[in-house]
């Protein structure tokens, strides 16, 4: 996850550890769940060309260390994922559906994890164009 990526504009390593629970904090992720869970999360990421470095389910709530481009913003990234899982998860396991009026809760906690090292600012300072 030390990867230093790039798009046309930013040179970036931008790594989150975000968690998120469910509705009440019910215990509702079982196995099967966990699984189909971890399938959508990393289609999601897929798609927005973000990187999963670690994702662990609990019945009551989510942690995910992602990478992702500051352009897109891990707002839109987490905004992105909850609402995914949520409409697919509920459609596909009717349980999820009694007693819980969505699936996730509005909140999420989010925090970088790292930092740019003096190697690669010195790096990218070195491969910049002196124009």
């Amino acid at each position: 996850m030390d990867e230093i990526r790039s798009n046309n504009q930013i040179v970036y390593r931008c790594v989150f550890d975000v968690v998120w629970c469910t509705k009440y904090r019910r215990p509702v992720i079982d196995a099967s769940i966990s699984e189909r869970l971890a399938q959508i999360v990393h289609n999601v990421c897929v798609e927005r060309h973000a990187q999963v470095a670690q994702l662990e389910t609990y019945p009551d709530h989510v942690r995910l260390a992602v990478s992702c481009d500051p352009q897109l913003g891990i707002h839109r990234l987490v905004k992105q994922i909850k609402s995914r899982t949520s409409q697919e998860l509920r459609t596909e396991f009717s349980s999820l559906c009694s007693r819980l009026p969505t699936l996730w809760t509005n909140s999420y906690f989010v925090a970088t994890v790292g930092g740019a090292t003096t190697e690669a600012v010195k790096h990218y300072v070195a491969q910049q164009p002196k124009n």
